[in-house]
C-alpha cells in the first residue's frame, strides 16, 4: 500500500473511530431504524412511531421523506418519535401486516397506538410536530416538563 493510499484510508476511518471513542450518537442516528420484526405494540405509551413504507428503497418519495425527517431529527426526538422504515413488501413485516400500505405511505402513530396521520406523500417535520403538539397527550407532556423544572 502506498503512503498516499494509507493516508487516504486513515483519513476516512478517523471520523468513525472518533465517534466510536466518545460513544455519542446524533439524534438522526437514533431516530431511524428498519421495521423488521418489530411489533408496533412495543412502542405503546413510550414512543410515537412514524412508519415509512415504500415498495423499494429507490422510491424518490421514500428518500425525500427520510431526508426531511433526519434533517430535523432533534425536533422529533424531543417528541418521543421513532421512525421505522419498510421498503420490502415481500418481507411482510408486522407493521406492514397491521397497516396495509399501498406503495409509498407515511403513517404517524400516537403513544396510545392510534393512527394519527396517514399520507401517500412525504410530510414535513413542521407538519408532523404541529399534528403531535395539538394532541392532549403531548400538551400534558409539555405541562409535566414545565412543572418538573
Amino acid at each position: 500500500m502506498t503512503p498516499r493510499t494509507l493516508a487516504l484510508v486513515l483519513s476516512a476511518l478517523l471520523p468513525v473511530s472518533a465517534w466510536a471513542a466518545d460513544g455519542t450518537a446524533t439524534a438522526a442516528d437514533t431516530l431511524v431504524r428498519p421495521a423488521g420484526d418489530t411489533e408496533l405494540s412495543s412502542f405503546l405509551w413510550v414512543n410515537r412511531p412514524i412508519v415509512i413504507f415504500a415498495d423499494t428503497p429507490a422510491d424518490p418519495r421514500y428518500q425525500e421523506q427520510l431526508d426531511k425527517l433526519t434533517a430535523e431529527a432533534e425536533r422529533l426526538v424531543d417528541r418521543d418519535v421513532v421512525v421505522l422504515t419498510d421498503s420490502d413488501p415481500s418481507a411482510r413485516s408486522p407493521a406492514r401486516q397491521q397497516l396495509h400500505p399501498r406503495g409509498f405511505q407515511f403513517v404517524l402513530i400516537d403513544k396510545d397506538g392510534s393512527v394519527m396521520l396517514r399520507k401517500p406523500y412525504p410530510y414535513s417535520v413542521r407538519e408532523v410536530t404541529r399534528t403531535i403538539d395539538k394532541t392532549p397527550m403531548r400538551q400534558r407532556e409539555v405541562e409535566e416538563r414545565r412543572e418538573s423544572q
